[in-house]
């Protein structure tokens, strides 16, 4: 039985990290859905007359594609491969092409996403990644 279990125990162990991840993910998409329905119970913030600031485009991809897995710059799959400058430095990921390889092509446990971001988005993230990384997350 124990070899059994050591020998399905990083399966499970990756399971129950990205089913928690998914888990989180869906609370974070309600909330997002309550915020657009005015569901909140909160007054707005600024005035409906007030400019909209642009969105950062690297901002956007990021928290549609990445942040269920790199919420806040972390890696709930592999933890310590995060997105801090340290991190992105050790693992010569700290520069825009290294991070628009990674995200195009995937590695490791991190799929990529070249078949479902264009050129522009993809740009876009890996500017966002360093930046963030660069401010401290």
């Amino acid at each position: 039985m124990k070899n059994v279990m050591g020998k399905y125990q990083g399966r499970f162990y990756r399971a129950m990290v990205l089913a928690m991840a998914i888990f989180m993910l869906s609370f974070v998409t309600v909330g997002l859905a309550q915020a657009d329905s005015g569901a909140t119970g909160l007054a707005p913030a600024q005035s409906p007359d007030a400019p909209v600031p642009p969105v950062n485009p690297g901002q956007q991809v990021f928290s549609n594609t990445c942040s269920a897995c790199h919420i806040g710059g972390t890696n709930v799959i592999v933890p310590k491969k995060t997105l801090t400058q340290e991190a992105l430095e050790k693992y010569a990921m700290d520069s825009v092409e290294a991070i628009k390889q990674q995200v195009t092509q995937g590695k490791n446990a991190m799929p990529g996403f070249g078949d479902r971001l264009t050129p522009d988005q993809i740009d876009a993230v890996a500017g966002y990644v360093l930046e963030q990384a660069d401010a401290g997350w």
